[in-house]
């Protein structure tokens, strides 16, 4: 069972990082202080934090047919949590709105009380939800495993967030998120063993068959693109990203670019140095939208990827899956092949 959390007010260009404390500390603050009175009430209903600590002891004893209260930061972890747990697991993602921006989301009372109830949390680290580790300490349960991305790649802050268009991140992932269940409920380990040889055998099969043919086919090929998002991908499916680290940057993290490196990604797309444009399309500042306009005048294939799934609804495979045939028709049409 998944649970994903309402929807967020939709969101233009990120703002400069240098906006971003006072309004996420203040918010964070509050959530924190409504979670830790939701999870020391002692009226008679009874509260997610109780309901969680209640399972994580069952876990503990090895009981069969257990729920695993999950909770997951962002939804494209969470999808994954989701068909990995099949039956034994309950996940309720915190951000599935592709409108909202997990680098500044302020997180609601109401996630604080998810994270209270789990006793599962995957958050991505890296700096990209530095939030998530606040719901985490102001709720602290010592039969409560936590997974931080970050942390099982070996990347931490201030190298590149975006670990979920790493497709040797996200196997990493996988691995890691059965071993755990498997943990947290022995006595339904061979369940998760299967979960996960028939994902990676059905459904994830077709987004690593089309990664490796992409690879095969298009390695080395020069791109462009507008945010630091692409790296991981580019790097994945052997493409060149030529566009300078600065830009790719400064556009994720929500500034401005310096003018040197914009003046390079201009003249990388008006002198066709690229073969084809990768863009976030949930981030695109009146530079980019330049850029990409710029791309289309050159004859330059433009690609889109998203920072969340887009529909909100959609698995992580099907989400990745579309956009890695749009970044393969897009190869297609630049080189012929």
């Amino acid at each position: 069972m998944r649970i994903s959390a309402p929807a967020r007010p939709a969101r233009s260009a990120r703002p400069a990082r240098s906006a971003r404390p006072v309004r996420l500390a203040a918010a964070t603050a509050a959530a924190l202080a409504l979670a830790a009175t939701a999870a020391c009430s002692t009226s008679p209903a009874k509260s997610d934090a109780a309901t969680g600590a209640a399972d994580a002891a069952a876990g503990a004893a090895g009981a069969a047919g257990r729920t695993i209260r999950v909770a997951a930061a962002e939804s494209f972890w969470g999808s994954l949590a989701a068909q990995l747990g099949g039956e034994h697991v309950e996940v309720s993602d915190i951000i599935s709105n592709p409108d909202a921006d997990p680098h500044d989301y302020e997180p609601t009372a109401a996630d604080g009380r998810t994270v209270a109830g789990a006793r599962y949390v995957i958050t991505n680290g890296i700096g990209y939800d530095a939030w998530a580790d606040k719901l985490l300490a102001a709720n602290p349960a010592p039969d409560r495993t936590a997974l931080k991305v970050g942390d099982l790649v070996g990347i931490q802050e201030g190298g590149n967030p975006h670990q979920w268009y790493s497709p040797a991140s996200v196997h990493r992932v996988i691995d890691r998120i059965t071993e755990d269940y498997q943990k947290l409920d022995p006595a339904d380990a061979a369940y998760f063993d299967q979960r996960r040889t028939e994902f990676l055998g059905t459904a994830l099969a077709p987004y690593d068959q089309l990664i490796a043919q992409i690879k095969a086919t298009y390695a080395g090929t020069p791109i462009g693109a507008s945010e630091s998002i692409v790296t991981p991908l580019a790097e994945g499916l052997g493409l060149r990203l030529l566009t300078p680290e600065g830009l790719l940057d400064a556009v994720s993290e929500g500034a401005d670019p310096t003018a040197a490196d914009k003046s390079t990604a201009d003249r990388q797309i008006s002198g066709r140095q690229i073969g084809i444009y990768v863009y976030n399309s949930q981030n695109d500042t009146p530079d980019i939208k330049a850029q990409v306009q710029a791309a289309k005048a050159q004859g330059i294939p433009v690609a889109t990827v998203t920072e969340t799934p887009d529909p909100a609804t959609a698995s992580f495979q099907d989400w990745q899956l579309a956009e890695l045939r749009g970044i393969a028709d897009a190869l297609k049409q630049a080189t012929g092949k």
